[in-house]
């Protein structure tokens, strides 16, 4: 593809983004001709230009204090509920930044009481917690010691071999620093004396964090490292997943396990399709189904958001014999979010009648509209009708991701079409776009430099155009907008 990777440790000042050397020096003149101050426009491209964000999680068991410490990283006080019984998220993954660097953070506070008995579910959500991790906090209460349940997970953080920032929680003064040095007998290294509550701590924490965490995820993406891309199967419980994995892997397997989720299955199999081997991840979360009567739709999320973090495409699956459920829009939201390629299939079309087929598209329309550009395909995971469709669409979806556009080509592009198409008026001033780049792929990322505020409708409007004009299929894509300020704002 047309996409220019730095080798790693190149020690640069700058990071060009996606941009080639040359291509970087005419923009960055562009830039300087037309007013923009030099250090927004590559703190801009250099953001823009940026990989996936390696991944943080947080464990620990119920009542440590792992949600207030989570707000606490990603600043935001209402992003994340108390982890008490009962409480199941919408969402597991955020963004945080710390000194400049930004990452994502899994959270594991949410949890059922009595669905596999508290140290199997404790242990359940580390483990899918920490397979999608880069590196770990492991939160223990300082003022209770070590329990039974902190040392399951211990073992667990052992074999799995991520780093582990040791976090003693609940540390509000001199005094309770004893309580934490007790922490050593746990073998994870020094523990860090924090009170999330009051923040006492926490910075010194987040500067070991960031020690801890690589630059960019150890899931270097498939065509940097050569090996299979990596595809992730998703979608709400019983829609198919194990049926379609059974069949594309061309042999029946135990799919039902009663047993608690915690026993280890392969994570990851490879499977022929096509020609070409394919990874697909987290199988065992598919293949395993463990049957939970309550908080079943927390574990699925964390298990999906584990599965997106390690996956390049993400194929949602989707039972086309009843109608798209919130929980349908919520794990697409998910894949976008994340900034995954997408598939969508609609299973079990074998069985749909023309009424229902009818009812289908227009619920498509209305209700997933926001990816009517993903590759869609129409099988059947029992009789295995159309899945011979499933690798072009993969395929379709991974080009889309990885395609650049050279800032030459865009600029003609976005000067072709702010003249046909000028952005409206308003209070007598018409903002318009002079010029932008695309800093990154996977997704692609593209940087606008305007004169003025951007409407969002207006950038959705570009958005389609981008498309219609470069493909992108199968592709979220990010737009952002720099605005010039007043010539000689800066200046006093």
């Amino acid at each position: 593809m047309n996409d220019h990777i730095h080798p790693e440790g190149s020690g640069e000042e700058h990071d060009h983004g996606a941009l080639g050397d040359a291509e970087y020096a005419q923009f960055m003149e562009l830039a300087a001709e037309e007013g923009f101050d030099i250090e927004d426009v590559e703190g801009a491209i250099e953001e823009a230009g940026h990989g996936p964000l390696p991944v943080l999680a947080v464990v620990g068991r119920p009542n440590v204090g792992k949600s207030t410490l989570v707000n606490r990283i990603i600043g935001r006080r209402e992003a994340v509920v108390e982890d008490k019984p009962g409480v199941t998220r919408d969402r597991v993954t955020y963004e945080a930044e710390w000194a400049g660097r930004r990452f994502k953070v899994v959270d594991t506070g949410g949890w059922e009481q009595d669905v596999l008995g508290i140290d199997a579910s404790v242990a359940a959500q580390a483990e899918y917690a920490i397979e999608a991790a880069d590196a770990v906090v492991f939160v223990v209460d300082a003022k209770v010691g070590a329990t039974d349940t902190d040392e399951a997970v211990v073992r667990l953080l052992r074999k799995a071999g991520k780093p582990v920032v040791l976090c003693a929680n609940k540390v509000d003064g001199p005094s309770g620093e004893a309580d934490a040095s007790y922490l050593w007998s746990l073998g994870l290294g020094e523990p860090h004396p924090v009170s999330a509550l009051h923040g006492r701590g926490t910075g010194d924490m987040l500067d070991r964090v960031l020690e801890a965490l690589p630059e960019a995820p150890a899931q270097t993406f498939g065509t940097a490292v050569g090996g299979p891309r990596r595809i992730a199967l998703i979608g709400r419980p019983n829609v198919g997943k194990s049926s379609l994995l059974n069949k594309v892997a061309g042999e029946e397997r135990v799919v039902v396990n009663e047993l608690a989720g915690t026993t280890r299955d392969p994570v990851d199999e490879l499977i022929e399709l096509g020609g070409v081997t394919w990874k697909f991840v987290d199988t065992a979360g598919i293949r395993k189904r463990v049957h939970l009567q309550q908080g079943a739709d927390y574990y699925a999320s964390l298990r999906t958001a584990a599965a997106v973090e390690k996956a390049e495409v993400a194929v949602v699956l989707i039972d086309a014999s009843e109608s798209i459920s919130v929980q349908d829009q919520r794990i697409v939201t998910m894949a976008v979010e994340a900034g995954r390629a997408i598939v969508v299939a609609y299973n079990k079309w074998d069985t749909l009648d023309e009424e229902r087929r009818y009812y289908l598209e227009r619920e498509i329309e209305t209700e997933l509209g926001q990816v009517a550009w993903a590759p869609r395909v129409n099988v059947s995971a029992q009789t295995g009708r159309h899945m011979e469709k499933l690798v072009p669409a993969i395929e379709t979806a991974l080009a889309g991701w990885e395609t650049r556009v050279p800032t030459g080509r865009l600029n003609a592009f976005l000067g072709e079409l702010v003249a046909a198409h000028p952005h409206p008026v308003r209070g007598g001033k018409q903002p318009r776009i002079l010029f932008g780049t695309q800093a990154g792929t996977k997704p692609p990322r593209f940087v606008l430099f305007a004169s003025g505020f951007i409407e969002a409708g207006y950038r959705r409007f570009i958005e389609r155009r981008l498309r219609e004009e470069f493909g992108f299929e199968g592709t979220p894509i990010h737009i952002s907008v720099r605005v010039r300020e007043k010539r000689g704002a800066k200046k006093k």
